[in-house]
């Protein structure tokens, strides 16, 4: 079993495998413009973020009913355990599915469907993180919290994700706000491909606890003390960066020099069935590429932890920590 680890950084829409692809299309009669699993895996291959939205989002068509969104976070969680996932804290994004004439409430009720007996069926604890599209108007995410508030005692928090550059966190000031006020935890993505600016933006005007890449952050020695004196989470998805061409290898990633400034950083997996890996894959990648000992892959795992919604049930989290410390590394 691998090391015993939390995910924090994960798109349920962004586990769709094409063997599931294609399983639901032809329940609900979509066309797809693959001949077949084999054609789609080739199109994973992407020049940037936005080539891979393109396909991520065009993916979706075949995501329709309650019992199509149930199957898919059953599909990932069974994956995720398998690889040593003990807690995971899963993004959705309900504008892309509400425009394609599917309902918030099917998705949200459809996802927990399988969340709620994640820990019996996977040993797997489970918390819902709804996300805005920062390339949609900040008034569409407003409408989208409002239509979401019937369901939001199944909700944990509000994220932010989509394609960054040009899409400051600001734009976004109105609706975080509300978030808070409505009691939600606030994370966004921010310096993927956008500046160390937009963590900073990230921190100051939307109040996030938790950073969302954060990869440009490098860039700005200020920031970087920062976040290691506040201990602000950041969600590293080490693969993703090489697929969407971030980082040109993992050999490249900061990851090593990010632990080694004091940031708490943990390894995700963001969209694993496009980017090639789950967390654990995540974790033996970096873990290779950067020759990470024992002890830093520990340090990983229990920052994972560390960083998660889990201060309501403190008793659990010790718990999980506890695994971490007590795991014994093979090899």
């Amino acid at each position: 079993m691998p090391v015993p680890k939390a995910e924090l950084h994960l798109h349920i829409e962004g586990t769709l495998e094409p063997e599931l692809a294609f399983a639901l299309a032809a329940r609900n009669g979509v066309t797809l413009p693959y001949a077949d699993t084999d054609a789609l895996r080739e199109a994973y291959r992407f020049s940037d973020l936005q080539s891979f939205l393109d396909l991520y989002y065009g993916l979706m068509a075949v995501l329709r009913t309650a019992e199509d969104f149930t199957e898919l976070a059953d599909a990932y969680l069974e994956r995720a355990a398998a690889q040593g996932v003990r807690h995971a804290e899963i993004f959705f994004d309900p504008q892309a599915h509400t425009a394609r004439g599917v309902p918030i409430g099917t998705v949200i009720e459809g996802l927990t469907a399988s969340l709620d007996r994640a820990e019996e069926r996977y040993g797997v604890s489970t918390r819902l993180i709804m996300c805005f599209l920062r390339d949609e108007s900040a008034e569409s995410a407003l409408a989208t919290l409002e239509a979401a508030e019937p369901y939001l005692d199944r909700i944990t928090g509000v994220g932010l994700d989509s394609a960054e550059v040009g899409h400051p966190p600001a734009k976004f000031r109105e609706v975080y706000e509300e978030a808070a006020r409505l009691g939600l935890r606030r994370v966004a993505h921010a310096g993927e491909e956008g500046p160390a600016a937009y963590v900073r933006e990230a921190l100051d005007v939307l109040g996030v606890e938790r950073i969302d890449h954060g990869l440009r952050c490098m860039d700005d020695p200020d920031l970087v003390a920062r976040l290691a004196r506040e201990r602000v989470p950041l969600t590293l998805c080490p693969l993703s960066n090489v697929r969407l061409r971030v980082i040109d290898t993992l050999a490249d990633h900061p990851l090593r020099a990010m632990m080694s400034a004091g940031l708490l950083v943990t390894v995700n997996s963001d969209d694993p069935a496009y980017f090639g890996g789950y967390a654990g894959d995540n974790y033996d990648g970096v873990r290779d590429a950067l020759g990470l000992t024992q002890d830093q892959l520990r340090e990983l795992a229990r920052n994972s932890f560390l960083a998660s919604f889990l201060e309501d049930e403190e008793e659990r989290r010790e718990r999980y920590l506890a695994e971490v410390e007590a795991y014994e590394f093979g090899g």
